[in-house]
């Protein structure tokens, strides 16, 4: 063989080479992407999130009790994609045309608020707290990780106005996931009833999230999940209908223009604190923010009862008369 062919076919065997290669990383990139889809968004129990009820050693446990001996009622929604959401509504102890939404977080549904629906009913106000898509009672069966959520919200929000009167006055108040929601629902042009929000915890997109998350609890790189999150975030827009790059709340409130107050745990390691500064910084209109000295992931109200209320009141009572 001349050393010409003898050549040619040493390049030719390493460009097959190549290709197989690059075929077969592509294959792994989607069947790691696929198996990812399924951890984050596709509905089951998620047993890296502590979702059970509270425990009489719990701190808010007396809390979560008050709302579950409330009389509350049933509601239902269409989303826009026609699954079916259910919600459960506290009225208030003396009539008011003032209500709560609360909105819970990842891998939960509305019971994990429970704590949270009693302080606002405590506080004079109806309570609203649906199931998210994916959760609870609701149908769906892919979590809508705050972008999603928010528009089905603006069902929630148009029920209220319907069953409640014009003259409704509402906040929106979330935690974790339900933070997220709140803060990218506020970008969206919710009705003029929605007079203020309240995020607890929340991330300023999923993306940032996502990549957090692969390196915290998977230890990928951050060069290996700046390839893997797009890959997820394609099966996403393919069988849920939303990509990842949508569910920004940085983006989203850069269109707000409604008063809101941001918490935040001072020793959070799942959603990091540092989130809270960016995206108090993204809205544009009254804000207010709030770090508890050493609270991890949502457990701002747990870590300091008294002075979370104090909080939350004072900011409500600026709005709401």
């Amino acid at each position: 063989m001349s050393k010409k062919k003898k050549s040619w076919s040493v390049t030719r065997k390493l460009v097959t080479s190549g290709l197989i290669i690059i075929g077969l990383l592509i294959i792994a990139l989607g069947l790691a992407g696929g198996y990812f889809f399924r951890v984050a968004e596709v509905r089951a129990d998620k047993d890296f999130i502590n979702s059970s009820a509270l425990t009489k050693k719990d701190t808010l446990y007396d809390q979560q009790e008050v709302w579950h001996d409330l009389q509350q009622t049933t509601w239902q929604v269409k989303a826009d994609d026609g699954i079916k959401l259910v919600g459960h509504y506290a009225p208030a102890s003396k009539p008011t045309q003032k209500t709560v939404v609360v909105i819970h977080g990842f891998g939960a549904d509305h019971n994990a608020m429970a704590p949270y629906g009693a302080l606002f009913h405590q506080l004079g106000y109806n309570v609203l707290m649906p199931d998210d898509r994916a959760a609870g009672q609701s149908e769906g069966d892919y979590i809508g990780f705050g972008y999603l959520d928010a528009k089905d919200y603006l069902h929630w929000l148009q029920a209220i106005i319907e069953k409640n009167g014009t003259d409704s006055q509402i906040v929106v108040m979330g935690a974790s996931m339900g933070g997220a929601t709140t803060m990218m629902l506020s970008g969206m042009n919710p009705p003029k009833q929605v007079k203020a929000f309240i995020e607890d915890a929340g991330y300023t997109s999923l993306m940032d999230e996502l990549k957090f998350q692969a390196g915290s609890m998977y230890g990928i790189p951050q060069w290996l999940a700046n390839i893997l999150v797009p890959v997820v975030s394609l099966y996403s827009e393919v069988l849920a209908g939303y990509n990842y790059y949508q569910a920004n709340a940085v983006q989203l409130l850069q269109h707000n223009q409604r008063p809101m107050l941001f918490i935040h745990g001072g020793n959070d390691k799942f959603v990091p604190t540092k989130y809270v500064h960016e995206v108090y910084a993204a809205t544009n209109g009254p804000k207010v923010k709030y770090v508890v000295p050493g609270a991890s992931h949502v457990q701002s109200y747990a870590t300091n009862p008294v002075k979370y209320q104090e909080k939350v009141q004072a900011f409500l009572a600026k709005y709401f008369k």
